[in-house]
């Protein structure tokens, strides 16, 4: 059975072990990266196909009548045209908790790095200012504790629980928010409307769906305190980037962390990316642990070897 792993270099950076990959299928091509143009050539005569974030729509797959088996290599499936696969028979997979670890110890590296304001007390270092200091420490900028704050999350699936895990480990009181999209009343959250005044910081760890584009925008940060934290690592569209930019630089939110922008790579540059204060971005990197992208690959394996057993693991269509 002949695969293809369409976009290997978005996940391997020589680090990884491929074995168990190869050993599920009999003859593996990789490609560091396709482009659309690509597709259909690449997908000839491969009985599985493995995409990160290569497109594969309704015509790549009717151009593709050897395919069966469909796995993609993240959670997120937008990347493939399901109604399509479905439509022709194709079995679509994903990989699923596999970076939450990774996540989750990101999130926090946020939350911390803002709360002790370390960017700021780094710098300054670096300026010499604390050499220049008349007292053996310097405290310029403000500290806060986590212990005793109350945290809100958005998204309260695996990644959401593993940081409701750790924050209550810290001595945070722990909030979750209703469901986007959701109108009637769960029971252990609140309305995201109720959650967002209580709390001293918000995190989320939702999808991005019609439900959730532009969920926090400039009323919601309006409710919050000024004082409080944002951290987005779940997808750039759940926030208005104009608005927080905003809110951040006249005050009105004392600080925001964010691995993920609307358009990645922001080659054509965001609201983000320019100087804010009390803000760090990343890019995107909070699930790219090496355990979370080697994880990854072992359930690229089990699925390939479920669907060859009969028994598919991680469908999603």
């Amino acid at each position: 059975m002949q695969g293809v792993f369409l976009d290997k270099a978005s996940l391997d950076y020589g680090d990884l072990d491929f074995s168990g990959l190869d050993k599920a299928v009999s003859e593996m091509r990789y490609f560091p990266t396709t482009a659309p143009e690509q597709v259909r050539e690449r997908l000839a005569g491969a009985a599985v196909a493995i995409s990160n974030k290569v497109m594969l729509d309704a015509a790549a797959l009717e151009a593709s009548p050897d395919l069966k088996l469909i796995c993609v290599a993240a959670t997120g499936t937008n990347n493939v045209d399901l109604a399509a696969a479905t439509r022709l028979g194709i079995t679509v997979c994903n990989c699923q908790a596999y970076g939450t670890p990774s996540v989750v110890q990101h999130v926090f590296s946020l939350m911390l790095a803002l709360m002790t304001r370390l960017p700021d007390y780094h710098q300054a270092v670096r300026e010499g200012r604390w050499q220049q200091a008349q007292q053996f420490c310097f405290l310029d900028y403000p500290i806060r504790e986590l212990a005793g704050k109350t945290l809100g999350i958005v998204g309260y699936g695996e990644l959401g629980r593993g940081v409701a895990h750790i924050a209550k480990a810290f001595g945070m009181t722990v909030l979750v928010a209703q469901r986007p999209g959701h109108h009637e009343q769960q029971d252990g959250r609140l309305p995201l409307t109720a959650l967002l005044p209580q709390i001293d910081v918000l995190t989320l760890h939702c999808p991005l769906t019609p439900e959730t584009r532009g969920l926090i925008g400039a009323w919601e940060l309006a409710l919050m305190k000024r004082d409080a934290l944002l951290i987005n690592a779940a997808r750039g569209g759940i926030v208005d980037e104009a608005a927080l930019a905003k809110a951040l630089r006249s005050g009105a939110l004392g600080g925001a962390g964010v691995d993920v922008l609307t358009v990645e790579p922001p080659a054509q540059g965001n609201p983000l990316l320019e100087p804010i204060p009390n803000l760090i971005v990343t890019p995107h990197c909070a699930w790219g642990s090496q355990e979370a992208r080697q994880r990854l690959l072992a359930q690229l394996a089990e699925n390939i070897e479920g669907y060859l057993r009969g028994q598919p693991l991680r469908v999603v269509q």
